[in-house]
């Protein structure tokens, strides 16, 4: 079996006035992040680690802040594109982990639908998508809540 492994990060700005998506998932919070997309910092690290895991760039190279047309992308429609891309290269999603890493909100209440919203995507089951929460504990841009990171690890296997 052939394998390929990708690693993707992602970071935002946190502002009044926009909605916080994460994992496609529409979270109450007095703060949403800045983007030109919807900003999903854990959907567009999960891009960045599919298209790593294949050498094919980064979602900036599909999806270009300049281009008018993705301005309040939805990222659940951008991950279906990069997971097409992957399945054209003859390869197939084996699991994805993922962590978020933000002071608040306490996210444990949400990973079960972003996990399954993230799945319903990319035709697989729950259980192959890890996403953990974690915080900066009040350290850095992210622990002093300016922003949200995340990190994410995915696994691809060759189609037979």
């Amino acid at each position: 079996m052939s394998l390929r492994i990708g690693n993707g990060y992602d970071i935002h700005r946190l502002v009044t006035g926009r909605p916080l998506i994460l994992g496609g998932v529409n979270i109450p919070h007095e703060m949403g992040l800045l983007g030109h997309s919807d900003a999903d910092v854990l959907t567009h690290a999960i891009m960045d680690a599919m298209l790593g895991a294949l050498s094919l760039g980064d979602i900036g190279h599909y999806f270009p802040p300049t281009e008018p047309k993705w301005a309040g992308a939805d990222s659940l429609e951008l991950l279906k594109q990069v997971y097409g891309l992957v399945q054209e290269k003859g390869w197939r999603v084996s699991n994805i982990d993922s962590v978020v890493v933000a002071e608040r909100p306490k996210l444990k209440p949400h990973i079960g639908e972003m996990r399954s919203r993230l799945a319903r995507v990319l035709n697989l089951e729950p259980d192959q998508i890890g996403v953990k929460a974690t915080t900066n504990e009040k350290l850095d841009a992210v622990g002093q809540e300016e922003g949200i990171a995340a990190y994410a690890v995915v696994l691809l296997e060759k189609k037979e």
